[in-house]
C-alpha cells in the first residue's frame, strides 16, 4: 500500500509528497498522522534546513476527507494535543508550498502556513467552511487576512469561490507562477538560495519577519532594535 505522504531528502531539503492521487490527495487522519510524523523528523534533523510540501498528481489536495470527517480525528490525528499551526511554526525552519493544483479549504490553510508559495498555472485556492458550516482551526480566519487583506479575504471565505494563481499572484497570496515541468525546479532553486544561508543565523532571522509582522509598525522597529542590539553584544540569535 503506497503511503500518504512520501518523504525524502536532497540535500538540506526534505521534500513532503501528500500522496493519495486518486483522492486528489483528500486529507484524512492517516495522512494527517503521517504529516505530524515527518513534520517531526524536519524539526528534529539539524541537516535540513528548508521543507516543500507539494502534491502529487494533479492536485495539491481537495482539503478533508468528507468521507471521514464523522470518524476521524482531524484537528489532533496523533492525540497528542498538538495542532498543525503550531506544529509548523515550531519547526523553525521555512516551508515553501509547491502548489502543484487546486489547495482547498484544509489544504489551503496548510498552504497559508507555509513561509510562501510558488504555484503552477493550475493552482486554486477555495475556502469552502462558510459553504459547509465548518469553523476553521488551522489558521484559515486570521492567516489569509494577513496575507491578502482582510477585505478581500472576507469575500474569498464568504463567497467560497475560487481564486485562481494568477488572481492569486496579484493579490500576493503566491510568490511566482511556473509551468508544471520547472515547479520543482524552481522551488528546489529557491530552496538550495535558502540553504546557502548561514544556519546558526536563519531561524531567527525568520522569527524576527513572523513576529514584528504580527505588531504594529512602531512595535515591530521596537523589536527589531533590541534584536540588533543583542547581536552587537553577540547574541546571533533571536530563539
Amino acid at each position: 500500500m503506497d503511503k500518504p505522504v512520501l518523504f525524502r531528502k536532497e540535500d538540506s531539503v526534505a521534500i513532503l509528497t501528500l500522496n493519495r492521487p486518486e483522492k486528489r490527495n483528500a486529507l484524512n487522519q492517516d495522512l494527517l498522522t503521517h504529516l505530524y510524523g515527518h513534520l517531526d523528523v524536519v524539526k528534529s534533523d539539524d541537516s535540513i534546513r528548508v521543507a516543500v510540501i507539494t502534491g502529487a498528481g494533479s492536485s495539491f489536495s481537495a482539503g478533508l476527507d468528507l468521507n471521514c470527517i464523522a470518524t476521524d480525528n482531524m484537528m489532533d490525528p496523533r492525540g497528542d494535543g498538538v495542532y498543525l499551526t503550531d506544529f509548523m511554526k515550531s519547526c523553525n525552519k521555512p516551508f515553501i508550498g509547491a502548489i502543484n493544483g487546486p489547495a482547498i479549504t484544509g489544504a489551503f490553510e496548510i498552504a497559508l502556513n507555509c513561509d510562501f508559495l510558488i504555484a503552477a498555472p493550475s493552482a486554486v485556492f477555495r475556502d469552502t467552511h462558510a459553504l459547509l458550516g465548518i469553523y476553521p482551526g488551522w489558521g484559515m480566519s486570521q492567516l489569509l487576512s494577513r496575507a491578502v487583506g482582510i477585505r478581500m479575504a472576507r469575500q474569498i471565505s464568504l463567497t467560497g469561490k475560487d481564486i485562481t494563481a494568477q488572481q492569486a499572484l496579484n493579490l500576493g497570496l503566491v510568490n511566482e507562477i511556473v509551468e508544471p515541468d520547472q515547479l520543482m525546479p524552481r522551488v528546489m532553486q529557491i530552496a538550495q538560495d535558502i540553504c546557502k544561508t548561514k544556519a546558526d543565523f536563519l531561524p531567527g532571522y525568520r522569527k524576527l519577519i513572523n513576529d514584528g509582522h504580527n505588531l504594529s509598525a512602531g512595535q515591530a522597529l521596537d523589536l527589531e532594535k533590541k534584536v540588533f542590539t543583542r547581536f552587537l553584544n553577540g547574541s546571533a540569535a533571536l530563539i
